[in-house]
C-alpha cells in the first residue's frame, strides 16, 4: 500500500504522542546518560576548562593534581563512612561535629593527659565508634527520626568540645603527631594512603562480606530484610558505628595537619561529604550509594575548589559552588533513581 491509497483515518497526526515518541526516547536516553555519567562528564569538563583558564598551566601539573587528591583525602574518609549510613537507608548529620570533637580529644589526651600518640588515637577512634553506636541506638531502639537524632547528637558534641577546650585551641603537641599527615610514603602524602585504605576496606565490607550484604538489603527494603531473618537494627547500628569511626579518623588527621585541636574545625565536612555522596550515587549506578562513586564525588568537589582558588575567585564563590553542587548532586541522584525504576 502506497501513501496515496492509505486510509486518512489511520494517519498519525503531527502533534500526537505517537509522532513525538521517538524524540521522547532520545530525550530519555540523554537524561539517562546524564544521570549515570553526568558526574564524570562534569569532572572532565571542569578539568578541561581549568586547564586552559588557569594561567601558566598551573592547574594541569602533576604537583597540583596530586595536591587535589591530597586535599580530597579527609573528605573522602568521612564521606565513605557517611555512605554506609545512607546505604542502610538512614541519615547522619553528626559526622562533622564528631570529627571536630575527635580533633580536640586526641590533642587533649596527648597534651593534657600526656598519653602516647598511639593510645590517644585508639581511644579517640573508640569514642567515635561510641558516638556512632549512640546514634544507631537512638534511631533503632528509641525510634527517633535519624535527622532529628543525629542533629541533636551533633549539637551535644559541639557543646562537649567547647566544654573540653574552654573555647581555646589545644596546642603544644609533639612533632611526631604532625608527622602522621606530613610524612610521605613512596613520595605520596600519608593522607592519601589513609584514604585509599579506608576506601578499599569499606568497599570490601560493603560488597564482599555478609555484613555489607545485610546493610544493602536493609537499605533496599527493611521489611523484606526482616522477613528474611536479617537483624535490621543491628545492620543500622553497624553502619552508624562505621560512620562514627571514619569521622573520628578524619578529626585526628585534621588535627595533625593543623597541629592543634580546634573546636568546630571539621564542621564544614558535613556538607562536603553529603555533596560527594549524592554526586557519587549518580555515578555509574542508577542512583545507588556506593563507595567508589563517593570517591569520584569527592574528587569532583575538590577539582572545583582547586580550580576556583587558582583562578583567584572571591571566597563567596566557593560557598556558591558548594551549595550548587549539593543541589545538582541530589537532582542527578533523583533522576537516576526515577529511570532505574522505569
Amino acid at each position: 500500500m502506497n501513501a496515496s491509497t492509505m486510509d486518512p483515518s489511520t494517519a498519525i497526526p503531527p502533534g500526537s504522542a505517537e509522532a513525538i515518541r521517538p524524540r521522547g526516547r532520545v530525550g530519555n536516553t540523554a537524561l539517562l546518560i546524564v544521570s549515570k555519567y553526568g558526574t564524570l562528564i562534569a569532572m572532565a569538563i571542569m578539568i578541561a576548562i581549568f586547564a586552559f583558564a588557569v594561567p601558566n598551566g598551573a592547574f594541569f601539573t602533576p604537583n597540583n593534581l596530586l595536591s587535589i587528591v591530597n586535599q580530597s583525602a579527609l573528605t573522602a574518609i568521612i564521606a565513605c563512612g557517611l555512605t554506609m549510613v545512607l546505604v542502610v537507608g538512614e541519615f547522619d548529620l553528626s559526622v562533622g561535629y564528631a570529627a571536630s570533637l575527635a580533633g580536640v580529644l586526641v590533642t587533649g589526651i596527648i597534651a593534657n593527659q600526656g598519653l602516647p600518640i598511639v593510645v590517644a588515637v585508639v581511644v579517640t577512634m573508640m569514642i567515635g565508634g561510641g558516638i556512632g553506636a549512640a546514634n544507631g541506638l537512638l534511631v533503632t531502639k528509641a525510634r527517633v527520626n535519624a535527622v532529628v537524632a543525629t542533629l541533636g547528637v551533633g549539637t551535644i558534641l559541639t557543646g562537649l568540645a567547647f566544654g573540653y577546650t574552654a573555647g581555646s585551641p589545644i596546642t603544644q603537641l609533639p612533632e611526631e603527631f604532625t608527622w602522621i599527615t606530613l610524612a610521605r610514603f613512596l613520595g605520596i602524602q600519608n593522607p592519601i594512603w589513609f584514604m585509599l585504605i579506608v576506601v578499599a576496606v569499606l568497599w570490601v565490607v560493603l560488597n564482599r562480606t555478609a555484613t555489607g550484604q545485610r546493610i544493602q538489603a536493609v537499605g533496599a527494603n527493611p521489611k523484606a530484610a526482616r522477613l528474611a531473618g536479617i537483624r535490621v537494627d543491628r545492620a543500622k547500628i553497624t553502619a552508624f558505628v562505621i560512620a562514627g569511626v571514619c569521622a573520628a579518623l578524619t578529626g585526628v588527621l585534621l588535627a595533625s595537619i593543623l597541629g592543634s585541636g580546634t573546636v568546630s574545625a571539621a564542621d564544614g565536612y558535613l556538607m562536603d561529604s553529603f555533596a560527594a555522596v549524592f554526586l557519587g550515587s549518580a555515578t555509574l549506578r542508577d542512583g545507588e550509594f556506593h563507595i567508589l562513586g563517593t570517591l569520584v564525588g569527592v574528587l569532583v568537589v575538590s577539582v572545583g575548589f582547586n580550580g576556583l582558588a587558582l583562578l583567584g575567585t572571591p571566597t563567596f564563590w566557593q560557598y556558591v559552588f558548594k551549595g550548587g553542587i549539593l543541589v545538582l548532586a541530589v537532582a542527578l541522584s533523583t533522576i537516576a533513581r526515577r529511570y532505574a525504576r522505569r
